[in-house]
């Protein structure tokens, strides 16, 4: 026997949440870089703002970020960076890769 309120089992619920939570992509570490930075097509991060360095995905969420954290300043599309044209895809093999070394206490 278990104690009050305890139920013996996981629930059908629980169990869902856990397996969405391990199996679904949200687009962390190294397999979203592309998506967070902008490099790819159709990454999140379009729009950055020029006073604070805050992106964000289109104008609508920036006219709200601007609105919330800069009330005074009047808000300015052109001021805008649009990381999609700026950021350029850069090939790995272009810079020298630091030579690994292991530690000297042995």
């Amino acid at each position: 026997m278990t104690g009050k309120a305890k139920p013996k089992k996981h629930t059908a619920k629980e169990l869902a949440a856990k397996a969405d939570a391990a199996l679904t992509n949200r687009g962390g570490g190294k397999a979203g870089l592309a998506d967070r930075t902008g490099i790819e097509k159709g990454g999140h991060a379009k729009l950055e703002c020029p006073l604070c360095k805050v992106t964000a995905p289109d104008i609508k969420s920036m006219k709200i970020h601007h609105d919330a954290r800069h009330p005074k300043i009047p808000f300015d599309e052109a001021k805008l960076t649009n990381l999609h044209a700026t950021v350029v895809a850069e090939p790995s093999n272009t810079k020298p890769k630091p030579g690994i070394r292991g530690s000297l206490k042995k």
